[in-house]
């Protein structure tokens, strides 16, 4: 029997999620069958559910692996009192960045096919979500108010922010001689600028 391909300190049911993503990013959710899976991992079908029971297990679990990345690191920036309002939005900003640079497959699959989540995980998953967008609203108030951030509309200025760090993957598609390094310096530069008073 074939064995499902592992990186280096990497579990099989983890290869198999990455394949997933990559899979459910290309074709969509709904699209990907087992079979499809199977094959690119190079196993039978039969022998995926060793691993997993279902590619609905398999999107909750890129889903939410994302959205805990992001939850934790905000938690960290929210305690660290000696961070300004504008240091923890560029902190946000550059893992933000850092995340689609390096997880693009799972970052699109969690934005683009988190809606077929199942009940009640798509419900705690766009709670989860709206909690953080307003967690990051609350950065920016709290800059508006110390006068570091000029007075503008927080939910628009996040949407911004999130709209702009979404165009990356257009870099993926394309490059044009910028390295990550490049994109990550000139778009918190740009953004960052828009925000200061």
């Amino acid at each position: 029997m074939a064995r499902i391909p592992q990186k280096k300190n990497s579990t099989r049911k983890e290869s198999i999620t990455l394949a997933a993503a990559r899979l459910f990013r290309e074709k969509g959710f709904s699209a990907t069958g087992m079979r499809d899976l199977a094959g690119s991992v190079g196993v039978e079908a039969a022998s995926l559910y060793n691993h997993i029971r279902s590619k609905s297990e398999l999107l909750h679990e890129i889903c939410f692996r994302i959205a805990n990345q992001f939850t934790a690191q905000l938690n960290e920036l929210e305690s660290d009192g000696a961070m300004d309002s504008l240091d923890k939005v560029e902190a946000v900003l550059r893992f933000h960045i850092r995340i689609w640079v390096e997880k693009l497959d799972e970052v699109l699959v969690t934005t683009n096919e988190s809606r077929h989540l199942e009940e009640p995980y798509l419900s705690a998953f766009l709670n989860e979500r709206r909690v953080y967008v307003r967690r990051l609203e609350t950065i920016i108030e709290d800059g508006i108010r110390k006068g570091q951030v000029r007075r503008i509309e927080p939910y628009v200025a996040v949407l911004t922010l999130m709209s702009a760090v979404r165009g990356i993957e257009f870099w993926h598609r394309t490059k044009k001689n910028v390295t990550a390094q490049q994109l990550e310096e000139s778009m918190v530069s740009n953004l960052i600028a828009g925000l200061k008073k």
